[in-house]
């Protein structure tokens, strides 16, 4: 004779009470006959030995691997790009996202966007004229450059119709 123990619990209210509840067959019932693992046709293990054959490729396949081996110098090339481009592209926004300039540049550009949407002849006039400005500046600034080039690192036998020269 067996004994089961199992535990049960009760319902919601009962939640926290559990206890053993015993089980044990009738002794009024015949035993039972145990089936094994293996007469179970569930569990049948095939006779014979089995041997793995690979099939042929088809058509389709070979044509994918014909493209995977032409795209194969592209990849990489992209792929080492990335790996290059990526730590730069990390050092940039972390740059952006910890820096003064964002505190400077972010507040003063979305009030010029709100107002841009209230006013919006006056913010075109505000960046034809604001565009003229930064183009006159970089264009002083060109000159400058320009000039100071010349001066600097120009040497004096390279200067044609100089007039000092005759």
């Amino acid at each position: 004779m067996f004994k089961v123990i199992q535990r049960s619990v009760g319902p919601a209210s009962l939640s926290l009470l559990t206890f053993k509840v015993y089980a044990a067959p009738k002794k009024d019932s015949p035993p039972k006959n145990s089936v094994k693992v293996d007469e179970l046709s569930l569990y049948s293990v095939p006779e014979g030995q089995s041997k793995y054959v690979e099939e042929a490729r088809s058509q389709l396949e070979e044509s994918i691997s014909q493209l995977r081996h032409y795209c194969e110098p592209y990849t990489t090339w992209c792929q080492e790009t990335y790996s290059q481009t990526k730590p730069k592209m990390q050092n940039l926004v972390q740059w952006g996202l910890g820096s003064k300039i964002k505190k400077l540049v972010y507040p003063p550009g979305f009030m010029g966007l709100a107002a841009s949407l209230y006013y919006p002849q006056q913010a075109i006039v505000f960046a034809q004229v604001s565009g003229e400005r930064l183009y006159d500046w970089g264009l002083r600034g060109y000159i400058v450059i320009e000039d100071l080039w010349k001066e600097n690192f120009q040497k004096p036998g390279n200067v044609k119709n100089s007039p000092g020269t005759k």
